[in-house]
């Protein structure tokens, strides 16, 4: 586990190559798609914004009792980074820049392709930095020494499961088929983002089993939580969008 790479820590090093691959791949696909405009920019601005701010903040509101809590300071400098916060804020930062500009066309399948392949890469910053996940049960998985164990509260000298490793290898997979498939698809406007966030959530769901997060309710970590109440909404989403396509009705946008 190394700290750092050079003058820059490893974590926030990745997570920046991670932000420059996706926004590569977006403005390929923005240009090969005709919307490399002004607006967009404004777009992908409003996007990065509310990443950074929930992938930071969101995971401030953690006990009922708000004197139990971090202070807004105190949690921006040190406190935990939650990606699935960081994609809730990318979705409210899009949107609200949407409506600030006027700016009408959906933006989930250049989206889509990005967001993946910055995953792909910004998870390898986590893979190196933070506590891989729960043991094993057998002979293989990260082994870390004592020292370093001790310092991400793990078990030393026994195989952990590489839980971000196994997202590394989702997010690509994800990307290898947004971008070499589904891109040259016949889809509904938006659905790639849809689908690729749906497809996410069920993952994180059940790595959440070996990711070694705290249990805070039923069984339950607090990504979990959010997921169980998360994920029904998106399936409703799709539903509800394919049956209104299939009776050639296009519905108003309400996800990016």
């Amino acid at each position: 586990m190394f700290p750092t790479l050079g003058p820059v820590p490893t974590h926030e090093l990745f997570v920046g190559l991670g932000v420059l691959a996706g926004l590569a791949i977006l403005t390929v696909e923005a240009r090969r798609r005709g919307r490399a405009d002004e607006r967009l920019l404004v777009v992908v601005t409003g996007t990065l914004v509310g990443g950074a701010l929930l992938m930071r903040l969101g995971t401030w509101l953690q006990h009922l009792d708000l004197r139990a809590n971090a202070t807004l300071v105190e949690q921006w400098l040190y406190g935990n980074r939650s990606v699935l916060g960081g994609l809730v804020g990318a979705w409210i930062g899009a949107h609200l820049a949407k409506r600030l500009i006027g700016y009408r066309e959906r933006t989930g399948d250049l989206f889509a392709p990005a967001v993946a392949l910055g995953m792909a890469v910004g998870r390898v910053g986590c893979l190196l930095t933070e506590a891989p996940g729960t043991p094993t049960g057998g002979g293989w998985g990260i082994v870390l020494d004592a020292p370093t164990a001790a310092r991400l509260g793990v078990p030393p000298g026994v195989g952990l499961h590489p839980s971000f490793a196994y997202e590394i290898a989702f997010h690509a997979l994800a990307f290898a088929v947004l971008w070499g498939w589904l891109r040259h698809r016949p889809l509904p406007p938006g659905e790639m983002f849809v689908w690729y966030l749906a497809a996410y959530g069920l993952f994180r769901l059940g790595v959440e089993w070996v990711r070694g997060n705290e249990v805070v309710w039923a069984g339950l970590t607090r990504p979990q939580l959010f997921l169980a109440a998360t994920l029904p909404l998106l399936a409703v989403r799709i539903v509800v969008h394919a049956r209104r396509t299939a009776r050639g009705r296009e519905p108003q946008e309400v996800m990016t």
